[in-house]
């Protein structure tokens, strides 16, 4: 069990409706690998209204991100608030998207306890959306977490209490005026939380790998964007890394 190595929630940041397939799809799998979670909604499109996009976002926000974009980052932030209310030790976050990389329990597992040994405050990409890797020659036997300066997206990451915590506390003075990956970076910069990427990853979006299509852009999958992944994957972490 997940819970034995501090992961006491797992989230999932979705839109109410038109993608229920996504829906259906992380059920089978996260159910199988008898993964608990929650489908978290309440920040959809639907719901929104001024007093609740003014409560997290700097105005006026609907004209520098698009709705899809304000839903999903609003769900990010709800994810933290029922982390929070549920005092969950460790979380995991995911968009709707994901596609395992190998055995997740086994590699989470070792990234958690890995993360028992961090200082609190703190959030664990997971995923290799930006094809952005730790350079080969800090790359050590039996070690996963290596700390960044930026995130890796937001479409798979742990994070712990307080780093969930801080996160809201900071949006109560400063406000979200960004999308939910560059905010991260923000907060970062702000030493408000700290980034540490996993190695290898153990997570990559559909919406990126061109396996499934996005909920916020109008990319759909295909077989060329699936190549060009795939290369542009290779390229990166097995010729860029040694020279950059």
């Amino acid at each position: 069990m997940l819970k034995d190595f501090g992961i006491d929630g797992i989230y999932i940041v979705h839109a109410k409706r038109g993608y229920e397939i996504h829906q259906k799809r992380i059920e089978k799998i996260f159910d199988a690998l008898n993964m608990p979670h929650e489908f978290v909604t309440d920040g959809d499109i639907s719901n929104f209204n001024p007093q609740l996009l003014n409560k997290y976002f700097c105005e006026p926000i609907e004209k520098k991100l698009s709705k899809g974009i304000l839903s999903c980052t609003l769900n990010h932030i709800f994810c933290y608030e029922k982390m929070v209310a549920n005092n969950d030790r460790y979380a995991l976050i995911f968009e709707n998207d994901p596609f395992f990389l190998g055995d997740f329990l086994k590699k989470i597992k070792r990234v958690a306890t890995e993360a028992n040994t961090l200082d609190p405050g703190f959030i664990i990409s997971l995923e290799n959306t930006t094809l952005k890797f730790p350079h080969f020659k800090k790359i050590k036997k039996g070690k996963y977490l290596y700390e960044a300066t930026a995130g890796r997206c937001a479409g798979a990451y742990l994070i712990d209490q307080k780093a969930a915590k801080d996160i809201l506390e900071d949006v109560k003075t400063d406000k979200c005026c960004q999308v939910i990956d560059w905010w991260h970076n923000t907060l970062i910069n702000k030493k408000v939380i700290k980034m540490y990427w996993a190695h290898p990853p153990l997570v990559e979006q559909g919406s990126h790998n061109g396996l499934l299509s996005s909920t916020i852009s109008s990319k759909n999958k295909s077989f060329g964007r699936r190549f060009r992944w795939r290369a542009q994957k290779f390229y990166k972490m097995y010729v860029y890394r040694w020279f950059k």
